[in-house]
């Protein structure tokens, strides 16, 4: 007997196509910032400026790539992709954090060759552009913070903004300090500090879109807990090929095969048994989504024996 819970949700509804015009948003501001501190490192001849503006350009990309994806995730499911385009969105975040990778390895390795000849700088140009970037990802961040509680995409894109707020902050102290003692070393420094601080969001992001690749455990699923919690009910007397993956952000997912007392099966109890283990997995574990086959005792023999 097998059965499918959850049917009633909606695939296409992903977190980041509820949120995708604090996205547009975003990536215009983001895409303005960019414009505006190339203009501003190409007049005042400072790395952080010009390393800024190439970090928020690969940020605007990486909204644009969440954005296409919150569009063909909104597609319906059909009878060859039976979760629709879900999963897009994960693979833009996981494209998001390799190309935010790369911008901050070009960071690091353009500041280390600047640190044996810094040019000079003008440091009322890197101050205008500073504060227009600062404000800027300001308003970013206020769009984005209810939004990154809810999608990994969003998450991804309020954390390069977050980092570009950082940057934005090493332009004008960076300023300042060459301003006041003439020290343009400050510039390829900062420009380090600017990349380092963009390293560990990136992994962390990565990290997590690997694992829903992977088809690993949601984060703070703990399976033996999951199969505790099943046991428990009543008629229950194992359960064995349980698997709990995530879709996309918001989307996890539960299979499992239960075996259940014959004395059950045979007064026909069996829809009760079904309704329970949903209704268990929703409520303790939120998932939506869940599949079980229920199975008298001894037909786990008949079954390949490749997982427990």
């Amino acid at each position: 007997m097998m059965a499918g819970g959850g049917h009633a949700h909606d695939h296409a509804r992903t977190a980041t196509g509820r949120h995708r015009g604090r996205l547009a948003a975003v990536m215009a501001i983001t895409l303005s910032i960019a414009a505006g501190e190339i203009a501003g490192g190409v007049l005042s001849g400072s790395l952080v400026l010009l390393a800024d503006a190439a970090h928020m350009a690969a940020d605007a990309a990486g909204v644009g790539l969440s954005l296409l994806a919150a569009h063909f995730a909104s597609k319906p499911a059909t009878l060859r992709r039976t979760f629709g385009y879900a999963r897009a969105e994960i693979l833009a975040a996981t494209a998001n954090a390799l190309l935010l990778l790369g911008m901050a390895t070009f960071i690091l390795v353009e500041a280390a060759r600047r640190l044996g000849a810094p040019p000079p700088v003008s440091t009322g140009v890197m101050v205008v552009f500073g504060c227009i970037a600062l404000a800027g990802n300001g308003a970013s961040l206020i769009l984005l913070r209810q939004a990154q509680a809810e999608s990994m995409n969003a998450r991804g894109a309020f954390l390069e903004v977050a980092s570009d707020t950082f940057g934005a902050l090493a332009v004008l102290v960076t300023a300042a300090i060459i301003t006041v003692t003439g020290f343009t070393l400050a510039d390829p420094i900062a420009s380090l500090a600017v990349g380092v601080l963009i390293l560990p969001r990136t992994w962390r992001l990565l990290r997590d879109t690997v694992d829903v690749l992977l088809e690993a455990s949601p984060r703070g699923m703990d399976l033996s807990e999951v199969r505790r919690h099943m046991t428990g009910l009543d008629g229950v007397i194992d359960v064995h090929d349980l698997h709990a993956w995530t879709i996309t952000s918001g989307l996890p997912v539960l299979s499992a095969h239960v075996v259940v007392d014959p004395g059950t099966l045979a007064s026909g109890c069996g829809p009760g048994i079904l309704d329970q283990l949903q209704e268990c997995v929703r409520g303790h574990f939120d998932v939506a989504h869940s599949t079980f086959q229920i199975e008298p005792a001894g037909h786990a023999d008949h079954e390949p024996s490749v997982h427990d």
